[in-house]
């Protein structure tokens, strides 16, 4: 089977490496997002993707905009019976999706249909879901509201961070877009619509998402610091400054004082949250200064009876 491989980021490249050490699959091509400037030195950065399909030998194209008509040339001239795309970036125009004759298999790293969007993986993490997993799925011409192909779900660790379990769901979903794309032109898959009205959203990250509200439970404040890394993180207010922080629930309870207000208990630092919670701090990071570990961040801050993080 020729396929053109369309991906970025880390997540899709164990699928590309998947597709390599399988005899049946021929890449022809491996269209990823053009090389891009980032960082404070403005340095050009090479899309992950770009970085394995160069190292493999693979041809790689970097089209400015996949709707663009050279994007469509260029297809229509690599010929692919089917293009698996992961992560790519930019959204396929419905005048793209008959290309190629299996279509556009997508690796979407949630449940569909919940979690569509830029950042399922954050979304679940910082809901409090338990589980989760990877669709296969045909791209439509919506948001990912296509067909679900083949699905595999697994549960998500009780301290696990979005980084982590990100590398999880793209190995576990690698050898599944290979069963996918032979099931396919096997005849052995009979794809599925999803039930709409079950679909919830993972829209893209914000800096103001990681934005502390102490009026949640410590759990809720948990799973969005999991959920959130490594941007935007999980920060608040703390004398003025941005104040970021990382921690989990701490076992005993405080119903007395106001949310935000801060405790010490021997080497802990406590954190009133909502519902009588307690946020249990690990590690914090002033901005400007180096991350500590919270006894270290409360000997040098020289707390005070009636200190508060954020306003509420």
């Amino acid at each position: 089977m020729r396929i053109v491989f369309c991906g970025t980021p880390e997540f899709a490249v164990p699928s590309l490496k998947q597709f390599l050490q399988e005899r049946d699959f021929e890449i022809v091509g491996v269209v990823t997002q053009p090389d891009r400037a980032r960082g404070r030195g403005q340095k050009i950065a090479v899309s992950p993707v770009k970085q394995a399909a160069t190292a493999a030998g693979l041809a790689v194209h970097q089209p400015e905009k996949i709707r663009s008509a050279e994007a469509e040339a260029l297809l229509g001239k690599l010929a692919p019976d089917a293009i698996a795309i992961i992560a790519y970036g930019q959204i396929v125009p419905a005048r793209l999706l008959g290309i190629a004759r299996f279509g556009w298999i997508n690796l979407h790293a949630s449940l569909l249909p919940k979690y569509r969007g830029a950042a399922p993986i954050a979304w679940a993490i910082a809901n409090g879901e338990k589980r989760t997993g990877v669709t296969t799925m045909r791209i439509d011409a919506g948001m990912d509201t296509g067909d679900i192909l083949l699905q595999k779900d697994t549960e998500i660790g009780a301290e696990e961070a979005a980084p982590e379990l990100s590398l999880r769901l793209a190995s576990l979903g690698a050898p599944l877009m290979v069963e996918t794309l032979r099931g396919l032109a096997d005849g052995r898959i009979a794809p599925r619509a999803q039930n709409h009205a079950e679909a919830t959203m993972a829209p893209m990250l914000k800096k103001e998402d990681g934005r502390i509200a102490w009026s949640r439970t410590a759990e809720e404040i948990s799973n969005r610091m999991r959920g959130f890394a490594p941007w935007p993180g999980a920060y608040t207010d703390f004398r003025g400054q941005v104040c970021h922080l990382w921690g989990k629930p701490a076992a005993r309870r405080e119903d007395q004082a106001r949310v935000g207000t801060l405790r010490l208990s021997g080497d802990e630092l406590l954190v009133k949250c909502g519902g009588g919670t307690l946020l249990k701090v690990e590690r914090v990071k002033l901005e400007g200064r180096k991350e500590v570990a919270a006894a270290e961040f409360a000997r040098g801050a020289r707390l005070g009876g009636d200190e508060r993080f954020g306003s509420e």
